[in-house]
């Protein structure tokens, strides 16, 4: 797994004042900015180890996507239900025969 300490190895976006890129969000209206490495989560699939938003921005973005996704469902919804309210479904008539009314048994 990787480390913050495996980020100083190999990679230019690394100032020497120990200071980040955070790539920000434009959809979202996160600038981009300079940040202290200790801020950027551990992500071993990156080269450096390192993620390419700030925890805090990181956190930020994912909860508007969420918002977003919230959203977009609910639109989907709302479009959907008016369709299922105009069109009232027939109703089943069942596939089995009809059983024949058993004779009564008269006693006597």
């Amino acid at each position: 797994m990787a480390t913050k300490n495996d980020a100083t190895t190999e990679t230019t976006t690394i100032t020497e004042s120990g200071m980040r890129r955070c790539i920000g969000s434009t959809a979202f209206g996160i600038e981009a900015h300079e940040a202290p490495v200790d801020d950027f989560p551990v992500q071993a699939s990156a080269k450096d180890g390192l993620g390419r938003m700030c925890r805090p921005h990181w956190t930020e973005d994912t909860r508007e996507l969420r918002r977003a996704s919230v959203a977009r469902k609910a639109a989907e919804v709302v479009e959907v239900a008016p369709e299922k309210i105009a069109e009232p479904e027939a109703p089943r008539r069942s596939r089995r025969a009809k059983a024949a009314p058993e004779p009564e048994v008269v006693a006597g």
